[in-house]
């Protein structure tokens, strides 16, 4: 097995020097699962720090754009085009961000830390209301942080 992120046991990022550049795209999705008065206060816009999606929104835009200072070997890209969209469940919250971006390698760890970072977002603005007794979080959960789609075309 050949790994190309490392070369004579070290860390490297890979050479895409010569790789065609192309229109690139990745959509990614992840959940929280929550109370059900905690969705409820998010609808109603009742969480005490603030509009909870409008900051997960602003946190997965500028997540996408820290990705290669986040992520060691992660290439720098040019990102065109960000978008972040919500499903709001009775129990969850599915988080999907799109990365569309033009470059020699692909947008799919800019989507995922995009997601990411709007869970952690939404978890942190609704954190002093899905505590329990003990200061503990038994219900909230992040999970299914997975790329759904990813793809190329060639200019």
């Amino acid at each position: 097995m050949h790994f190309t992120h490392v070369q004579n046991g070290k860390a490297q990022q890979v050479d895409i020097s010569e790789k065609p550049v192309a229109y690139r795209y990745a959509l990614a999705e992840g959940t929280i699962e929550l109370k059900p008065e905690t969705v409820d206060a998010i609808k109603q816009g009742s969480i005490e720090k603030g509009n909870v999606l409008n900051a997960a929104t602003v946190a997965a835009v500028l997540a996408t754009k820290q990705t290669p200072f986040i992520i060691p070997l992660c290439h720098s890209i040019l990102l065109t085009s960000v978008k972040v969209d919500y499903s709001v469940l009775n129990t969850a919250i599915r988080v999907t961000v799109e990365v569309k971006s033009e470059g020699k390698t692909g947008a799919e760890m800019e989507a995922l830390t995009g997601v990411s970072v709007a869970l952690l977002t939404i978890w942190d603005m609704v954190k002093s209301v899905e505590k329990d007794a003990t200061g503990n979080y038994p219900i909230t959960k992040l999970r299914d942080i997975q790329v759904l789609h990813k793809s190329k075309t060639e200019r």
